[in-house]
């Protein structure tokens, strides 16, 4: 797994932009950007999809593992994986802290989207 930049990492927590595009089925070609909240949690990327696991953009990301993400005015090349269930507090505890106040918060701390929690990570060049 390789790490994020101290800077990049920094930036995309600072910032509410990032859009999540995973491969579509040939591997090759990024599925449509989609807007979602983003938290960091000792330096690492999750993100969570509102639907829970039947979101479309999560099925591709757990199918593929791979595609981009735009943030803080930047693209990145990345790797999806589900995340480690033992962060489900930290990173519950991001998002009540990020998005403290919005009526969409409760139910990103609900079990389904919780279930539907995936770590982002820079992908190696080839």
């Amino acid at each position: 797994m390789t790490a994020w930049s101290s800077d990049d990492i920094a930036r995309i927590a600072a910032a509410d932009d990032l859009h999540i595009a995973p491969f579509r089925a040939d591997g090759v070609t990024h599925g449509t950007l989609t807007w979602i909240w983003s938290v960091v949690v000792d330096r690492r990327l999750f993100v969570r999809a509102y639907n829970g696991p039947d979101s479309r953009w999560y099925k591709s990301a757990m199918s593929r593992h791979a595609g981009r993400i735009t943030a803080a005015g930047s693209a990145f090349d990345v790797t999806f994986a589900a995340a480690d269930p033992s962060l489900a507090e930290q990173i519950d505890a991001a998002y009540r802290t990020k998005y403290a106040g919005s009526p969409y918060l409760p139910p990103m701390v609900a079990p389904g989207p919780q279930a539907a929690t995936v770590e982002i990570t820079p992908r190696q060049a080839a």
